[in-house]
Formats: C-alpha cells, structure tokens, sequence
C-alpha cells in the first residue's frame, strides 16, 4: 500500500461497492449522447455493429487489465502497470511519464465530457444559453469534488446507492418500449446506402469510437487498486461483471429506442431518451423525469471518474514521479486531497473551454497508443519472457484477447479523422521531448520533487 509519515490508503471496497464504482463510470451521459451519432454514422439499425465492436473490445481490453490489475494491485492502474512491464529505470520511466502527461490533459476532458454533457441534458429542463451552459457544467464538477471530499468507506457506500439508480432508469427505459416496441424497424440492418465497402468501415470506424466511450471505465477499478479487498480476486472480477452488465443494458438500450423511434429521429434528437419517454407515454412530464434520472446518472458517473483520476497523480507522487505535493494524504481521512482537488480544479476549466464531440473524440484517440496499446504489447512481452512468473489472474486463450485488444484499438486509431490522428502523435511527440529535458535538468528523475 502506499504509504506517507505512517497514513495509508485503506482497503475498503468490497467486490459490491468496486463494480458499482466501474459500472457508474462506464453509464454516465455517454450513451445517452452518442447513440444519435451512432445510429445517424451506421444510417440505423446497423449502429448494433458498433456496440458490439465496444463491447468485445471491452472484453478482451478488460482481461488485459484484469491481469495487470491482480498482479500489481496499486493506486493509479497504467502507470504502475507500464512500469512494471517495460522496467523501472528503462523505457519504462518513459512509458509512465508520456501516461502521467496524457493524464494531466485527458483526464480534466473525461471530466469535461460529463460536464457539458451533463449541461447539455440540462437545457431539456431549462432552456440555457451558452454561458448558462457553462456555469451548469462549472458547478456540477465543484459540488462533485465536495462530495468526493470524504472517507474511501462513505464513497463506496455512495456509489452502491449511485448505480441502483444508474441501472433503474435503463431497465425502466428498456421496459418501457415492450409495449410499442415495432421488431421491424428496431432491425432494419440497410447498409445499402453506403457505397462502397470502405465507407462502411470508415463508418464503424468512426461509430465505434462513440461506442467505446460509452463502455470506458471498466479499467476504473485499477486505479483504486490499494483501497480493494482481496484485489487479485475482486478486481478481475469486478471488470468482467461490469462490462457483462453494461453490454446487455446498452444493445438492449438501442434495441428499445429504434423499435419505438424511426433511426432519422434518432439520429437529429439532442435528447433521444427524454424523447423517447414523451412519445411512450406521451407526456411531456415523463420525458422530464426521464432527463432528471440522466441527469443523475451522469453526475454519478463523473463521481467514478474523478474518484479514479485522483489516484494517478497522486501514486506518481509517492513514487517520487511527479510533484510532491500530490502525494499527500488528507490528515484525517487517508485520502489524495490535493490531486484530489487539482484534478478538480482542471476539469472545472476545461468545462468551460471545449465542445462535447471534439471532446469525446480526443479522449480515446489521446490513449489509444500510450495506455490501451502499449500495456496488452507489454503483457504479452511479459507473460513470454517470464513464463513461469506467477500470475493471480491469467486470461483464457492467452495472447489471443490481448491481440484482439490491439487490433481493434488500431482499427478505431486509424479510422479517424487526420488531425485526431496527428493530434495524438504530437501530444506523444512532445510528451517524449518534456520527459527527456527532464531527464537532464533533474538528473535522472522524472519531475522534480518541490
């Protein structure tokens, strides 16, 4: 466990409370959000494809981090993980520093993402204008920080109570459709209206992505590594269940939404499931209620995210990694404060700066290469070198799921749009050069410690 002047973080989370903690991450407003991109990107019923490329590479991604996770139970998941797997004083210190200086962008947009989204849901209630829009998503990502401010105990009891929330609404919505639910419609598979074949794959490419966003947060568990019980059982654990449930409520989710709504409605409505519920029970007040759940539902899932992120930084620190004033414990209730509240206090800015969809997009693109890729190369790299090392959780049918994992996480990077693609290279790039002026100025060590 880490540790800091005899405080440590505390084993606490049962397999209950880390699965509500994943699941909630994995909801949030993301589906709600990209399920009109994904079935206007695959022209309907086709978006299926696009959910089911997002939930086996969640699968097979998740075995990956299911083994890492129960061998190397820590705070701050990939940059322990990438340490451990390409060495401590080699590329490996590269591996973890270009990690901790994605995170330090990627994450305040993961937060920034829920946050607009959050906003974006809100103005079905109230309409807003832009900057009202702003000082919603402002304040959501403070009051959550405030409720973060707490004992890791009250947290998991929080999240538990988090996701029977998160899993009532889409079961609800699910349900709510048996009665009007048109098979036709919710399965007219026409990809006639591409012309060629390498628009259609472009078009999963790009649908893919929005889908995968919605399943992120599976891994979320790792980053909490140190405050798991019995982690080399309950992470790996935790994983495979949350990404089971997610998959089955999402296919199911837009199973009910295209039998009760034509894809072309689907496809133009900013507010799909509160639209979803007024023509149900044709009731403006339904799709109110409806938007309030969502609502909840996302602020649950910033809850996971921040709760995540503010480990990494803070695991650096302890490691003499990163500055380190994020390695301190709050004095009476052994928790990161201070990463805790900068990560906060970043997302909060971002919050006001960036557009959901760009957003949603350099988010995956950014870890595509440096976090997902690069740990299923060094997992296998590591399992062949060191066959006879012990493993708590070793994956079925090994490497077959980490090559898949690699091979869709490039499918997705190079499918995308150019400057995403070049965008991700250049944070690389500069991320290399950072670590390497580091390097001289401080004598070896990744940051100095002030």
């Amino acid at each position: 466990m880490a540790q800091q002047g005899g405080q440590k973080l505390e084993r606490s989370l049962s397999l209950t409370q880390a699965t509500a903690i994943n699941m909630i991450d994995m909801v949030g407003i993301g589906p709600f959000v990209t399920v009109s991109i994904i079935v206007s990107a695959m022209h309907g019923a086709a978006g299926m494809l696009a959910w089911l490329v997002g939930a086996l590479l969640a699968y097979v991604d998740g075995l990956v981090w299911a083994e890492l996770g129960a061998k190397w139970p820590g705070a701050g998941g990939s940059y322990v993980f990438l340490q451990k797997l390409y060495g401590r004083f080699k590329i490996g210190r590269l591996m973890a520093f270009l990690f901790i200086w994605q995170t330090t962008i990627q994450a305040p947009l993961v937060i920034a993402s829920g946050a607009i989204g959050f906003s974006k849901y809100f103005s079905f209630l109230v309409p807003l204008t832009p900057l009202q829009g702003k000082m919603v998503s402002g304040s959501l990502v403070i009051l959550l920080v405030l409720l973060l401010y707490r004992n890791i105990k009250d947290i998991g009891k929080i999240s538990v109570v988090l996701w029977i929330i998160t899993g009532g609404t889409i079961l609800w919505l699910i349900l709510s459709g048996i009665g009007h639910f048109n098979s036709v419609q919710a399965f007219n598979w026409d990809t006639s209206s591409f012309s060629a074949n390498s628009l259609l794959m472009a078009a999963l490419g790009q649908a893919s992505l929005q889908a995968v966003y919605s399943y992120l947060g599976y891994y979320n568990v790792c980053h909490l590594g140190a405050e798991i019980k019995n982690p080399a059982k309950n992470i790996p654990r935790s994983i495979l269940i949350s990404i089971t449930g997610i998959a089955i409520l999402y296919l199911a989710m837009q199973m009910a939404i295209l039998g009760v709504l034509p894809w072309q409605v689907v496809a133009k409505s900013e507010f799909v499931a509160s639209l979803y519920f007024e023509t149900i029970y044709n009731s403006h007040l339904a799709g109110v209620i409806a938007t309030v759940l969502i609502l909840i539902i996302a602020g649950a899932s910033l809850f996971s995210g921040i709760l995540g992120y503010s480990r990494i930084p803070y695991a650096a620190a302890q490691n003499g990694d990163f500055f380190a004033a994020f390695g301190k414990l709050h004095p009476k209730h052994n928790f990161p404060y201070v990463s805790l509240l900068a990560i906060g206090a970043a997302g909060f800015v971002f919050s006001l700066l960036f557009k959901l969809k760009d957003v949603i997009t350099a988010i995956l693109m950014m870890r595509i290469l440096i976090q997902f890729t690069s740990q299923a190369v060094g997992l296998i790299a590591y399992r062949y070198s060191r066959g006879r090392e012990e493993m708590p959780f070793k994956m079925p049918l090994f490497p077959i799921p980490a090559l898949l994992s690699i091979g869709i996480w490039m499918f997705i990077f190079c499918t995308n749009k150019p400057i995403y693609i070049f965008g991700a290279l250049a944070i690389i790039l500069s991320g290399t050069v950072v670590f390497f002026l580091r390097q001289r100025l401080n004598g070896g060590g990744l940051i100095s410690k002030q």
